[in-house]
């Protein structure tokens, strides 16, 4: 397949980098400093669409002939937008909210080519069902994995798979980004 323009992922993310070379898409990172504001009063589907957006739009807005590439992920539980853990305390806290509860993971992608007024946004939605989890579970988790990084305080590709009980929808969407969702919206501009 032919890739007709230059792409940048506007992520930090490792693991948004690694899902997109699994399918073989060249790129740059050049991470965006937009700040979320958790406060903002929007639906998580719009919450997460408006950042991925903002995150792209801040790269792209510098890079007109670029196809720029954001994303944002939140972990909904009880109507609740969970971001990253502030610290410890609140990885714990996250994780033993979750325990043997279902919540949703809500990814928002975001791709702007500012040279040809190309701009589409979407999301993806993925029910987590988790096990019920051990106090000696979560510690050793947060100890040893560091989920500070993480939406919901978990990675589901590491050790913490194993307390997953249940997944309905995209499993990569759990991961930070739908491979299979943005590749369909990708390949309408590629020839």
């Amino acid at each position: 397949m032919i890739q007709p323009f230059p792409i940048i992922l506007a992520s930090n993310s490792p693991r948004r980098k690694q899902l997109l070379e699994m399918i073989d898409i060249d790129f740059e990172v050049k991470p965006s400093n937009v700040y979320e504001d958790f406060n903002l009063d929007l639906s998580p589907e719009n919450f997460v669409q408006h950042y991925a957006r903002e995150k792209s739009l801040d790269i792209a807005n510098k890079n007109h002939d670029h196809f720029v590439i954001g994303a944002d992920t939140v972990v909904v539980y009880n109507q609740k937008i969970l971001g990253k853990p502030k610290n410890i305390d609140d990885s714990f806290n996250m994780l033993k909210s979750l325990s043997g509860q279902t919540h949703s993971v809500y990814t928002g992608v975001s791709i702007n080519k500012i040279d040809e007024g190309i701009s589409e946004t979407f999301f993806e939605q993925t029910h987590v069902t988790f096990n019920k989890l051990t106090d000696e579970d979560i510690s050793y988790y947060i100890e040893t994995y560091k989920p500070l990084d993480k939406a919901g305080s978990y990675g589901i590709q590491d050790w913490f798979a194993v307390c997953v009980n249940r997944i309905e929808g995209c499993f990569y969407n759990v991961m930070g980004f739908p491979l299979a969702a943005f590749y369909s919206h990708y390949k309408k501009y590629i020839k």
